[in-house]
């Protein structure tokens, strides 16, 4: 008889776990909230749920190391690939999805799965081995108290998402369509600023007021999802270096512009555009009153305001191996942000990759880490590895060795290390198959 595995957490780590040890016969009981009840970055029913339409980044295999590690998962049979396949809207070099297709897409190859069981139930405790957690950054209540008591505490960080507004109350005669240097067609909105409209409405936002945090949670923010006013008191022209920037976006009369903010569909009609880098914890009002000086926006309807909350993740290299597993227990697995790796396609990649190795182990067979020089194999590794200031890591070029190669040129540097680590994952995926 096959055996079970719990899997809690239907995010994106939970479902390629569950998907990937459902595949591999095993009986899945996955456990989740939904839809009785949600997280506060959460409102859709559905499994799998994205807070913004390009929380998948980069499709850039050969340039950005989160494109690299999206073609690595998908050699491995990501869930997350083949959802984003389906519900994929133009954005440039950026794998942008219309958020409702992707979650319904996996909800249902979810549901449908013979193998596996879904329980809406909140789960208080560890569950006995074998098991996957796979809560997500927002962990909370008696089974955040459990994880934290049996792994001897916690560590928090402060995560951001961006306003969306909708397209038809964006005022078209201020804004034009286009990409950085002509790249991407008409993907984005661009909404230019003169000198004295950027101005007005840079002392907007360091004058507005912010939601308050509460006293009892660390206050710290991870560097890649700094709120937008955290980022613009590091100076008058921070944002327009940064998210505002901008070089190489002319209209369509050549023209220059001292700012521009770029929105980004939200979705496949085009009927929502999200505010691209405006990641803000201000109170609702005020993001209404600082983004509507943004000549384009005057008028903007926003669908959704921006919003930050606590994240969560567990100290993994004093308790995770390298294969996700508790050094205590290894057939009890952790995958997703809580571990520690940043970002939703990070996460998607811990989720199958804790379920290859759980699965190996409850077969008796060898534990396979992916090769040191795929972005699979350095995130896992760097979950496990001693560090004493152990901060949230994404996909980087430098966890490959970069430093190391030799090669001066960047985009030749890249292309070295995405063309070995592609070598690297296909024999990796040869080996698990033999």
């Amino acid at each position: 008889m096959p055996q079970t595995v719990k899997v809690i957490g239907a995010g994106l780590a939970g479902c390629e776990a569950a998907f990937r040890l459902a595949e591999e016969g095993f009986v899945v009981e996955l456990y989740d909230i939904k839809p009785e009840s949600f997280t506060p970055a959460h409102s859709n029913k559905n499994f799998a749920e994205l807070v913004c339409s390009n929380s998948l980044k980069s499709n850039d295999v050969f340039g950005n190391a989160c494109g690299l590690l999206k073609e690595e998962i998908r050699q491995l049979g990501s869930l997350t690939m083949q959802a984003a396949e389906v519900s994929k809207v133009p954005a440039g070099g950026a794998l942008a999805v219309d958020r409702d297709i992707f979650a319904d897409y996996i909800t249902q190859k979810i549901k449908s799965h013979k193998n596996i069981k879904i329980i809406c139930r909140e789960v208080q405790k560890i569950p006995p081995a074998p098991c996957i957690i796979a809560t997500g950054p927002l962990t909370c209540g008696p089974l955040a108290e459990d994880i934290m008591q049996k792994l001897g505490g916690g560590l928090h960080f402060y995560d951001a998402s961006a306003p969306i507004v909708s397209a038809e109350s964006i005022d078209m005669s201020r804004a034009f369509a286009g990409g950085r240097y002509g790249k991407g067609g008409d993907d984005y909105l661009n909404c230019p600023m003169t000198r004295e409209e950027y101005k007005e409405f840079y002392s907007a936002l360091m004058s507005a007021e912010r939601a308050q945090l509460r006293s009892f949670e660390k206050r710290e923010i991870f560097e890649g999802c700094m709120p937008l006013e955290v980022m613009a008191g590091r100076g008058e022209d921070t944002l327009r270096f940064g998210p505002f920037k901008p070089v190489g976006l002319k209209d369509g009369e050549g023209k220059s512009y001292y700012a521009v903010l770029q929105l980004r569909k939200e979705n496949l009609e085009g009927s929502a555009y999200n505010l691209v880098g405006c990641q803000t914890n201000l109170k609702f009002g005020e993001q209404k009153r600082v983004f509507s000086l943004v000549p384009a926006l005057k008028g903007a309807e926003f669908l959704r305001y921006g919003v930050m909350h606590r994240n969560t993740y567990i100290n993994s290299p004093a308790c995770l191996n390298a294969d996700f597993s508790l050094k205590s227990d290894p057939c009890i697995c952790f995958a997703g942000q809580i571990t520690g790796v940043e970002g939703y396609v990070e996460s998607a990649a811990s989720g199958i990759l804790s379920a290859i190795h759980l699965s190996r182990r409850l077969l008796g067979r060898e534990i396979l880490l992916p090769p040191e020089h795929t972005v699979c194999g350095a995130l896992s590794r760097y979950i496990a590895a001693d560090n004493k200031d152990f901060q949230p890591m994404n996909a980087n070029f430098g966890l490959l060795g970069a430093a190391a190669t030799g090669i001066r040129d960047k985009k030749e540097r890249y292309r070295h290390l995405a063309e070995r680590a592609l070598t690297q994952i296909r024999e990796y995926k040869d080996l698990l198959c033999q």
